[in-house]
């Protein structure tokens, strides 16, 4: 690892693409990939892990990016809303109309195509705790959990 006055050369794997970055040791992750990376999917709300509209997928799970430092992410995977690539989850809330003003839409995608991917068949009780970690403060959860019940179902592919 380079240093340089007081920040590190890292790599990290960003939507399938290595980035090479210099940061500094509590640089988070939620900053990197707005302000260095310009990946603004993920946006700044609480700043606390509280809401959820900052969330990531690590590893293929959900992790809020704004608990994260940067250099945490070295060796793992990050996907990014917009390293979806036209996933199900995101026809369905459009089809569902799962969302109003769209400021927390980014995270609840996040969080619902991990659980696709992680739960093929969850019950309703599982969602239900899935969609716990994100706060929308426009939409009702039925419509986000019925577009997730839509993919889980295969009605939409």
């Amino acid at each position: 690892m380079f240093c340089l006055k007081g920040k590190s050369l890292i790599t990290i794997n960003v939507n399938e693409e290595d980035y090479e970055l210099l940061i500094r040791p509590s640089d988070i992750l939620l900053d990197t990939l707005r302000n260095q990376l310009g990946l603004t999917g993920a946006k700044p709300g609480c700043n606390n892990g509280d809401c959820g509209t900052c969330t990531v997928l690590v590893n293929g799970w959900p992790v809020k990016s704004c608990l994260m430092l940067t250099a945490e992410a070295v060796g793992k995977k990050i996907t990014t809303v917009e390293g979806l690539k036209a996933a199900p989850i995101q026809k369905a809330f459009i089809e569902q109309f799962a969302f109003q003003c769209g400021y927390c839409t980014s995270g609840f995608l996040m969080v619902c195509h991990a659980l696709a991917g992680i739960h093929p068949d969850p019950p309703d009780i599982v969602i239900d705790e899935w969609l716990q970690s994100n706060i929308c403060r426009c939409t009702s959860y039925e419509e986000i959990g019925t577009a997730i019940r839509t993919v889980l179902d295969g009605k939409i592919e």
